[in-house]
């Protein structure tokens, strides 16, 4: 029997013994885990770096967990995009917070997440507003935390414009990881993005303001570049905008070193009372997207796995628990105890192994398939890179692409609510809407009424590949459908 995580039921009520017990479970576990293995398509020493990291490596993203901690809400640029003054607690949405934190209180709840949160391997800084132009409680609370928890990742995001200014600290905080939004190169494409920034105790609006930034951008990427760290540029969709002019800014990070290249769709709500929202521009189609993407390949490198999330985030990027977490709920005086995380890691490193062998056997076998068929299949999944979750409770699909090339994950796409959490019928409307172009959803259980309703607008379901790993359930079921030899991937 294949070793199995049940990722799934890892919450706040997870003991240290619980976690020894499911390793214990395997007897291919009796001797000590040793580290995954890099890809055979990434070097040893970058592959150490982003192993952990759920945002620089799609494969981590099943496994480990990232937590924002909101104390940095001051912000130098205005957005067309941007209202840091909404907030919903079901909403996914960078600039977002419930709460905003003193470094102090970060430090109280980080220690609190670490302990009970075993998945939990970076720390990141997000805003609301800027984090490097809200330097001081930045690095204030870098400073804490990293006595604290050394293994955590540090990772902040920017806009770019006061980043320049503190690349010498950053690369002195053992900072690793940065996240640069840039949504041009263009200045007169910026001046429809930014109507104004505020540099050097004066602001500026138009042309001019969006020359500086992207002045400020390409310099702070390239010195951080030169200094070894990893960076991923966020670029933001605008159908009309900067939809065409993507693939030359995905050259230009390209050219200066960006490690990833982040295309994230629009999000446009005139209820989150956003420049664009109010004014009825809207974001792009998941076609778009992803055609978008597509003409970015052979670029910087992709990620397509992103979540946009809020800057209190807390979870796997599937999820989000940061509600479970207010500061009011923390004790002032707090320690942190390593044993679950240590615990998490030991239980990971065998399921990691086993997850790439299977990825590696589904996409080698549809390689070798005569089949021309291209179809894109939506899994259910709580994590863990496994077929895991009831239809019913989804509120996103990860969605894969099959082919005789083998299996590419595509990107996700989000559902307003799930079709048990009372949405009913008109949940699964949404869902159907969402799922445009997929062929077959895979899930560990779906009722028959929502099956029935989802076949009858075209769209196939099957729970019959539940607890599989995602890309071994993918091969099956295109081996099953299109009469290819049946994949023996399953131990």
């Amino acid at each position: 029997m294949a070793f199995f995580v049940s990722l799934d039921t890892l919450d706040r009520t997870t003991t240290t013994k619980e976690l020894r017990q499911q390793a214990l479970k395997s007897p291919r576990t009796t001797k000590s885990p040793t580290p995954a293995a890099a890809p055979s398509d990434i070097p040893p020493a970058l592959w150490e770096r982003i192993k952990d990291h759920p945002c620089y490596s799609e494969e981590a993203h099943h496994y480990f967990a990232r937590m924002h901690v909101a104390v940095a809400p001051a912000c130098n640029i205005q957005c067309n995009y941007c209202n840091r003054k909404y907030d919903c607690s079901n909403e996914s949405r960078p600039g977002v917070v419930s709460e905003k934190l003193t470094p102090d209180e970060a430090y109280r709840k980080i220690i609190a997440v670490a302990n009970e949160v075993p998945q939990l391997s970076v720390l990141g800084i997000a805003g609301p507003g800027d984090a490097c132009y809200d330097w001081r409680k930045t690095k204030e609370t870098f400073a804490l935390i990293s006595k604290a928890i050394p293994d955590l990742k540090l990772c902040l995001s920017t806009n770019g414009l006061a980043l320049p200014d503190h690349v010498d600290e950053i690369a002195g905080m053992n900072i690793d990881h940065v996240t640069i939004t840039i949504n041009m190169v263009d200045p007169e494409i910026g001046a429809k993005i930014y109507p104004w920034i505020f540099y050097n105790h004066k602001r500026y609006t138009g042309v001019e303001a969006s020359k500086i930034l992207h002045e400020r951008q390409m310099l702070g990427l390239e010195m951080l570049t030169a200094r070894n760290i990893l960076v991923k540029v966020n670029s933001v969709l605008i159908p009309g905008i900067n939809d065409a002019h993507l693939s030359t800014v995905n050259a230009e990070v390209k050219k200066r070193g960006a490690f990833l290249h982040n295309i994230m769709p629009l999000i446009s709500d005139p209820a989150h009372g956003t420049h664009f929202g109010l004014t009825g521009q809207r974001g792009p189609t998941p076609a778009e997207l992803q055609a978008v993407q597509d003409a970015c390949e052979g670029g910087a490198n992709l990620m397509r796995h992103c979540r946009q999330c809020r800057a209190d985030a807390v979870g796997l990027l599937c999820q989000d628990r940061g509600q479970d977490f207010p500061i009011s709920s923390i004790p002032e005086d707090i320690a942190y105890d390593p044993t679950k995380r240590e615990a998490y890691r030991a239980v990971i490193a065998r399921e990691r192994d086993d997850h790439r062998q299977a990825k590696d056997a589904a996409s080698a076998a549809l390689r070798d398939t005569e089949s021309s068929a291209r179809i894109l299949v939506a899994v259910a999944t709580q994590g863990g890179g496994r077929v895991n979750q009831h239809f019913g409770h989804a509120k996103e699909f990860q969605v894969y692409e099959a082919s005789a090339a083998g299996v590419r994950f595509i990107g996700h796409r989000k559902v307003d609510a799930g079709y048990c959490g009372g949405g009913g019928d008109t949940a699964l409307e949404g869902i159907i809407k969402a799922l445009v172009g997929v062929e077959v959803v895979l899930c560990a259980k779906i009722g028959e009424c929502p099956q029935d309703k989802l076949v009858a607008a075209g769209i196939a379901t099957s729970d019959a590949y539940a607890f599989d790993y995602i890309e071994s359930a993918i091969g099956d079921y295109y081996a099953d459908k299109y009469g290819v030899p049946q994949l023996a991937l399953r131990a």
